[in-house]
């Protein structure tokens, strides 16, 4: 049988078993079972045609037939094309916008496929199976969910009516081997310098932000941070999604929230987790990323004695991440008067991390800076930059070279590092 005539059949029989009203409910043998019925009933139909086409699927031999009815069921029961585009290691985000449309990333680039899903229903059976893998149901009254894959990528699911053009599906994936700090050095994102400075930082239970926007790369920094932890310490990690890949430690806790249930019942919030987690006894709490009412949470728990939580936050500079940090406060505690919020992140927040996407699409760590505390004369809060981004010469329009340079001033809290028995100068 040739591979046209093959694809050309796999293809009738796919669109016809996804006529099944019930396909989402078969289990694997009677799925199969339908496949076969379907392959039978194709053979029969075509009994007497006098093309080429029909005479291959007439004279097929049982090797074919185990061969067609295999790539029938691991495109339904598998991802299909979702499938073949998530194994290959490069990719790292993928978009899908409707089943004709999709997208990947790539070194950091977009670009659109030539593959596409066959038609809308086998992208909606390709969901409805990931999502219901997860223990979670995707649907008209529940159009919006976020999971992830059996790999650990995580997955945004936008269904119609809300996608007004079809089902949405946003992937990103990570590494299977956890960033390290040697990566980043190697990546150009920071210095070895750098490097030893912030396994110090680390290491001295400094609370530390790592601010930037979409796709700047916090979560892969905050893993590579995560590896300084002392392997002797208890480490409870908080997510919506679970992301970080903390391997040097023994004593660790990995939480994830859970949406609420068609009921609207069920829900579990970073904001519950941050609380329980308070009762386990943490040495430190590591919070994926802080986006809403649990800032409030985090900061109580940085300021009572749970130094040297790490967590990440959407901004685009350290200033910026200060006044999200007071709008994500005043969700949870509106009633909370504003300069004893900035009072409060000031004293709780040490150390901020800002990256950025350049315009080459590479990630690059702009700047390293301390946080000395709020000043309510000027209502401004007094930074200390440590570490900042310098453009070199051979910048370009296309490419961005440069690193990052230590700034003339002195780190001025080293209350932390002299407790940790750490003196060496930063």
């Amino acid at each position: 049988m040739t591979e046209t005539v093959r694809d050309e059949l796999i293809g009738k029989i796919k669109n016809e078993v996804h006529q099944n009203p019930d396909l989402t409910v078969l289990n694997d043998e009677e799925l199969r079972q339908l496949v076969e019925t379907v392959l039978e009933k194709t053979i029969a139909d075509v009994h007497g045609e006098d093309s080429a086409f029909y005479r291959e699927i007439a004279s097929m031999n049982f090797r074919e037939r185990r061969y067609i009815l295999n790539a029938v069921f691991d495109s339904i029961r598998g991802l299909g094309i979702l499938g073949q585009i998530i194994s290959d290691s490069e990719i790292t985000e993928v978009m899908i916008n409707g089943y004709e449309d999709i997208f990947i990333e790539r070194a950091g680039r977009l670009q659109k496929t030539a593959n596409h899903f066959e038609s809308r229903q086998e992208l909606e059976t390709i969901i409805t199976k990931f999502v219901s893998q997860a223990g979670r149901v995707v649907n008209e009254s529940e159009p919006i969910v976020d999971t992830h894959l059996e790999d650990g990528s995580r997955v945004n699911v936008v269904m119609p009516p809300i996608a007004l053009n079809g089902p949405i599906v946003t992937i990103r994936r990570f590494p299977k081997e956890a960033m390290t700090v040697e990566k980043l050095i190697a990546y150009g994102s920071i210095t070895p310098q750098v490097a030893e400075v912030l396994r110090l930082l680390v290491t001295a239970r400094y609370n530390i932000f790592v601010s930037g926007g979409t796709g700047s790369g916090k979560t892969t920094f905050l893993n590579a941070l995560s590896n300084f932890i002392p392997r002797d310490e208890r480490v409870i990690t908080i997510e919506d999604s679970a992301e970080l890949q903390i391997r040097n430690v023994d004593n660790l806790v990995r939480l994830e929230t859970r949406n609420a249930g068609a009921d609207g019942k069920g829900a579990i919030t970073i904001k519950d987790l941050i609380r329980s987690a308070l009762r386990m006894r943490p040495d430190r709490i590591v919070v994926g990323e802080v986006r809403g009412a649990e800032a409030l949470d985090m900061l109580q728990a940085m300021n009572t004695g749970h130094d040297g939580s790490l967590s990440t936050g959407h901004a685009n500079s350290t200033r910026d991440m200060m006044s999200r940090l007071e709008t994500m406060v005043l969700q949870g505690a509106d009633g909370l008067p504003l300069e004893a919020i900035r009072q409060q992140i000031a004293s709780a927040v040490d150390i901020v991390i800002h990256l950025s996407r350049l315009r080459d699409k590479s990630r690059k760590t702009m700047e390293i800076v301390e946080v000395l505390g709020y000043d309510p004369a000027t209502r401004t809060y007094d930074f200390n930059p440590l570490y900042s981004f310098v453009e070199s010469e051979e910048s370009s329009k296309t490419k961005v070279v440069g690193k990052l340079v230590r700034t003339e001033n002195p780190m001025r809290n080293t209350f932390k590092l002299e407790s940790a028995g750490i003196y060496t100068k930063i």
